[in-house]
């Protein structure tokens, strides 16, 4: 996320983090999702894969992608994704709907290798690894965009935890992304009107 001021007011006179300037889905995306709990195995693969493929560039740049990445990648059902084959990931690597990285594209397809038959044989498997990460919360939120953290304890343990499992991609920057984004750590900025006591 780049940062522009710790606070922005926008045109509709709500404070909100300044990581969202002005850009309208970056603010509904602050206003309806960052930061609130997000669970099920599907819908934690899919920011995990968002998340990797965003490392290096704004999230912006992938949040304006999304609904072309969840069309490509099969609306990120592991079982699907699982099935991709060098014909898919060559079908990727030409679709100017999402960002064309093989590393990334190739990485998102084997972690579906590993998810899938891991949560057919335990629904809720990656939610639950996921969420026992969640550190406790913080007597204070930070109040400026330099006290947001980029890696924390937990975070290094989620990625040590998911690469254990085989999966790629996920170093605890990404994990830290994730637990900002599906709500496991609430960063919103102090004055921020999604800041909650």
């Amino acid at each position: 996320m780049g940062s522009r001021t710790d606070l922005v007011v926008d045109d509709d006179g709500v404070a909100r983090c300044g990581w969202v300037g002005d850009d309208p889905e970056y603010r509904r995306y602050h206003d309806e999702e960052w930061g609130r709990p997000l669970h099920g195995d599907r819908a934690l693969f899919e920011k995990l894969s968002l998340e990797a493929f965003q490392s290096g560039l704004s999230w912006i740049t992938i949040l304006r992608r999304r609904e072309g990445f969840r069309a490509a990648f099969a609306g990120f059902e592991p079982e699907q994704v699982a099935t991709f084959d060098d014909a898919d990931v060559a079908r990727l690597l030409v679709d100017e709907r999402i960002i064309r990285n093989r590393a990334k594209i190739e990485a998102t397809i084997a972690n579906a290798r590993i998810i899938a038959p891991w949560v057919r044989d335990e629904p809720g498997a990656l939610d639950v690894l996921v969420w026992s990460h969640a550190p406790a919360p913080r007597s204070t939120r930070p109040a400026t965009l330099a006290e947001m953290p980029a890696v924390t304890p937990e975070s290094t343990a989620l990625a040590r935890a998911l690469k254990a499992r085989g999966l790629r991609f996920v170093g605890p920057t990404t994990a830290y992304a994730l637990m900002q984004s599906a709500g496991l750590v609430d960063d919103h900025l102090k004055g921020c009107w999604r800041a909650t006591p």
